[in-house]
């Protein structure tokens, strides 16, 4: 009889075990729903705050009494526990990678910016560069203005100093005014090398022994040869040439003469003095056949 006691109690106790654990889910239920939502809201803000994406962590379901208590976990309790975590992880993946997409993007546009900078660079180096040469050629185009306009100005200011640069001698017989071989040969020396030049005149001076309007008829004849000569046979344009008989006058000193102190003689037999003389007119021509174009 007493075992049937024990046995009905402990019937009894394992039926009413349910029914307990239905009251205490219930009362927790309502003790939670019971806070204020204030408190909710704020936990919810903290849990967003402190979450990866913004979304909080869903609370695990409810088993129940048998969920609580069961020490054997089944798969299915097992994934809808963890499946809040496997979706968290996978935002945290997608927002990986969508930051790294970002990173790469704004890297590229980085590096995109540099290499124009660094092309602008370049290219403004060499327009300083070309700038530095062309300012360096227009210095030297300058220097040689300048040095061409001192040596026009110099040439200007001695446009009439002629400088005697060669000198011959013409002897003739007495009494004659036709030039020996010997005569054209000088000639042709002093006269080939006038070719296409300008900038010089020759004078010509002749001499003759005797006296008065006999010497200096028989001067100018001699004179009046040479200069024949050098027209036809050498193309030296007449007004380059200056012609004077001079006669019987007295020769001029020369440095000997004056130092013995000396009185100049008087010319003896026919003979005509032909002088080269140039002024810086050549000078200034070849200067400006080499000037270098630009």
């Amino acid at each position: 009889m007493k075992n049937r006691a024990l046995v009905a109690l402990f019937v009894a106790l394992v039926l009413a075990l349910p029914a307990l654990a239905q009251t205490s889910s219930t009362s927790q239920d309502q003790t939670t729903a019971s806070q204020p939502v204030q408190s909710m809201s704020s936990t919810s803000d903290q849990n967003a705050q402190t979450s990866a994406t913004g979304k909080p962590l869903q609370p695990p379901a409810r088993e129940g009494f048998w969920g609580r208590v069961n020490p054997f976990a089944r798969k299915k309790y097992v994934q809808r526990q963890t499946q809040p975590i496997r979706d968290r992880l996978n935002e945290l993946d997608e927002l990986t990678a969508s930051n790294s997409k970002m990173i790469k993007d704004v890297d590229s546009r980085a590096q995109q910016g540099i290499q124009l900078a660094s092309a602008k660079a370049n290219e403004a180096d060499q327009h300083a560069i070309d700038a530095g040469n062309k300012a360096q050629m227009a210095q030297q185009t300058a220097t040689q203005a300048n040095t061409r306009l001192t040596t026009v100005e110099q040439v200007v200011g001695n446009i009439d100093q002629y400088k005697p640069t060669n000198q011959t001698e013409i002897r003739f017989r007495p009494g004659q005014a036709v030039l020996s071989k010997n005569a054209k040969a000088a000639l042709d020396d002093l006269a080939t090398p006038l070719k296409n030049q300008r900038g010089y005149i020759i004078e010509v001076q002749g001499f003759s022994s005797g006296r008065g309007q006999t010497a200096i008829a028989t001067s100018q004849k001699m004179a009046d040869s040479v200069v024949r000569y050098l027209v036809l046979n050498h193309d030296i344009p007449v007004y380059r040439i200056y012609v004077v008989g001079m006669g019987n006058a007295p020769v001029q000193a020369t440095n000997a003469t004056e130092e013995q102190g000396k009185t100049p003689k008087r010319t003896s037999g026919g003979r005509v003095e032909v002088s080269l003389l140039k002024n810086d007119l050549e000078q200034l021509a070849s200067t400006t056949a080499t000037a270098p174009q630009r």
